[in-house]
C-alpha cells in the first residue's frame, strides 16, 4: 500500500497540472472564439477557408491589439485616439469607468510604474494574523495628511480567486517586504499557500519516485531476507 501511494502521488504530480492547463487555455480560446460572433456570417474565417480553425478568434485577437497599437504609436493614431476619447469624455458613466480602466491599464503596463512589483507581508485584517499583499504605490498626500504620516497603497487579493480583494493603505513600517516574485506570490494565494515558491517542482517529483523506490528496494531486502537458507 506504501508503493501505490507514493506511484498515486507521483502521478498526480505529473497529471493534474497537465489536464488543468489544458482546461484552462480551451476554456480561453473558446471564450475569444465566441467574439466572431460579432463579425457578420458571410466574412467569418469558417465561412471564407470552409472549415473551422480552433483559436482562430485567439489570433484575430492578438493580430487587432498589434494594428492597432501600430497605428496609435504615431501621430495620426494618437490624434484620432484623443477624439474618441474626448466623444467619451461626454457620455456621463461611460467617461468614468473608462477613464478609470484606462489609468489602472497604463499603470499595470507602464515600464516605469513600481505597481503590483513587489510582494509584502502584513497584518490583516487584525494584529497577529499575516497575509500577502502587493504593493501598488504611495498614498496620495491628501489622504497621507489626514492621518499625518506616509502611508503605502496595497492590495489584498482574496484566496483562490486573486482577482478580487481589499484596497489597505498602511504605514510603511507596519509592511515586512519579502524576497519573493510577483509571480511566486500568486502561486501561493492561488493554491492557498500549497505551494511554497522556494521549493522546486522537480526535486518533489523526484523525492516521491526516490522514496517509493528506497521503500521497494527495502521490503525487497527485508523479504530476501526472510527466505529461509538452503
Amino acid at each position: 500500500m506504501g508503493n501505490l501511494k507514493k506511484y498515486l502521488i507521483a502521478g498526480l504530480l505529473v497529471w493534474v497540472p497537465l489536464v488543468v492547463t489544458f482546461l484552462l487555455v480551451r476554456f480561453t480560446i473558446n471564450l475569444v472564439d465566441r467574439t466572431m460572433v460579432l463579425i457578420p456570417r458571410q466574412y467569418r474565417p469558417e465561412e471564407l477557408l470552409g472549415f473551422e480553425i480552433p483559436g482562430i478568434g485567439l489570433l484575430l485577437t492578438f493580430l487587432l491589439m498589434l494594428f492597432t497599437g501600430a497605428i496609435v504609436a504615431n501621430f495620426f493614431g494618437r490624434r484620432l485616439v484623443n477624439v474618441w476619447e474626448e466623444f467619451l469624455s461626454r457620455i456621463p458613466f461611460v467617461r468614468t469607468v473608462y477613464s478609470t480602466v484606462k489609468q489602472v491599464t497604463s499603470t499595470l503596463f507602464s515600464d516605469t510604474s513600481q505597481s503590483f512589483r513587489e510582494v509584502v507581508l502584513v497584518e490583516y485584517p487584525r494584529k497577529g494574523a499575516w497575509v500577502l499583499a502587493f504593493v501598488t504605490g504611495e498614498t496620495p498626500d491628501f489622504l497621507a495628511k489626514k492621518v499625518k504620516t506616509k502611508l503605502v497603497n496595497l492590495f489584498v487579493p482574496t484566496t483562490p480567486n486573486p482577482t478580487s480583494g481589499f484596497y489597505v493603505m498602511v504605514e510603511p513600517k507596519d509592511i515586512r517586504r519579502l524576497d519573493i516574485s510577483v509571480e511566486d506570490g500568486l502561486k501561493m494565494i492561488l493554491s492557498a499557500g500549497v505551494i511554497n515558491p522556494l521549493e522546486d517542482d522537480e526535486f518533489q517529483f523526484e523525492y516521491f519516485h526516490t522514496e517509493a523506490k528506497g521503500q521497494a528496494e527495502e521490503e525487497n531486502s527485508e523479504a530476501t531476507d526472510e527466505q529461509p537458507k538452503p
